[in-house]
C-alpha cells in the first residue's frame, strides 16, 4: 500500500493536520500532548522513533487510567479507600505483608475467596474496598454490595421472576465484595438465595466478604446449621482469612483526637 506523504507543511499546518488526525483516530491524549512532547523531543534531540514511542505510551497510559476509573466507578464502592491510607501501625493484628501480597490480586486471578473477620472499627471495610480497588485497577471487573442490600435484591428478583438473570449478573464479575455480612439475621429464604449466588461463583470467580462475626457465630445470621456450614465452606475453601481483631482503632483515634483537642484548649 502506498502512503501519501505531505511534504513541506508549515508548522501551523502540521499542527492543524495532527490535531485533525487525532480527532479522527480518537486519540485525545496525543492530541493534547503532542505539541509539548514535540518541543521536549526537539530539546532532547530524540530520534523520530523515540518521539513516536513517547506519544504512543502517553496515549496508552492515559487510556489505562481511564479504564481503571471506569471499573472503579462501576464497582459501586460507597467511598474511596486506598491501601496507602491504611494505618497498619494502629492495628498490629493485621500483617502488612499479607495485605500487600493480596494487593497483587493473584487470588482474584485464581478465583479464590477472601474473608475479613473482626469487630467494628478494625479496618475490615477499608481493606475490602481498598483491595477491591486494587483489583479494578489491575483490570478485573469488581462489584461491591452490602450483604442486606444483596439479599433484598435477590428476594425482589425472585418475586419478579428474574432471579436467574440477577444471579448470572453477580456471577459474571471477577470479584464480588460483600460487606457487613453478619450484622443482621437472615431468614431462610434470604440465606438460600445468597447461597445460590455463592454457588454460582464457587471455584470460578472470587468473593471477598467482611464480617463482624467469627465463623462459629454465623449461625446467628444463617439460622439453618447445614446451610450455614455450606456457606462457610464456600467462603473459606482454598482462600485467605484475615482476622482484624477486636480493638477498634477508629474509636481509639477518636479518643486520641478528643484528648488532643482538650489539651490544646
Amino acid at each position: 500500500m502506498n502512503v501519501t506523504r505531505h511534504r513541506g507543511l508549515t508548522e501551523p499546518a502540521a499542527d492543524a493536520a495532527i490535531d485533525a488526525a487525532c480527532r479522527n483516530l480518537r486519540l485525545p491524549t496525543m492530541r493534547g500532548q503532542f505539541s509539548e512532547l514535540a518541543d521536549a523531543a526537539a530539546r532532547d534531540q530524540m530520534t523520530y522513533r523515540g518521539f513516536l514511542a513517547e506519544l504512543l505510551m502517553a496515549e496508552c497510559d492515559d487510556r489505562n487510567r481511564r479504564r481503571s476509573e471506569r471499573r472503579i466507578k462501576a464497582a459501586g464502592f460507597p467511598r474511596e479507600k486506598a491501601l496507602r491510607a491504611f494505618e497498619f501501625e494502629a492495628n498490629p493484628a493485621i500483617d502488612p505483608a499479607a495485605i500487600h501480597t493480596l494487593a497483587s490480586c493473584e487470588w482474584v486471578r485464581k478465583g479464590l475467596p477472601l474473608c475479613l473477620i473482626g469487630d467494628s472499627g478494625t479496618g475490615k471495610s477499608h481493606l475490602l474496598i481498598a483491595l477491591g480497588t486494587e483489583a479494578a485497577m489491575a483490570g478485573f471487573r469488581v462489584k461491591y454490595v452490602l450483604a442486606t442490600k444483596l439479599v433484598n435484591e435477590l428476594v425482589e428478583a425472585a418475586d419478579e421472576k428474574v432471579l436467574t438473570k440477577t444471579i448470572a449478573r453477580y456471577g459474571r464479575v471477577d470479584l464480588l465484595c460483600i460487606d457487613e455480612l453478619g450484622y443482621m439475621e437472615l431468614d431462610r429464604r434470604g440465606a438460600e438465595l445468597l447461597f445460590q449466588v455463592l454457588t454460582e461463583r464457587e471455584e470460578k470467580n472470587s468473593m471477598a466478604i467482611a464480617s463482624n462475626e467469627s465463623f462459629s457465630s454465623w449461625t446467628k445470621t444463617f439460622t439453618d446449621p447445614r446451610l450455614c456450614a455450606a456457606i462457610v465452606d464456600r467462603l473459606t475453601f482454598g482462600g485467605n482469612i484475615i482476622e482484624t481483631g477486636s480493638d477498634s482503632y477508629r474509636l481509639a483515634h477518636t479518643r486520641a483526637a478528643r484528648a488532643q483537642n482538650a489539651t490544646a484548649s
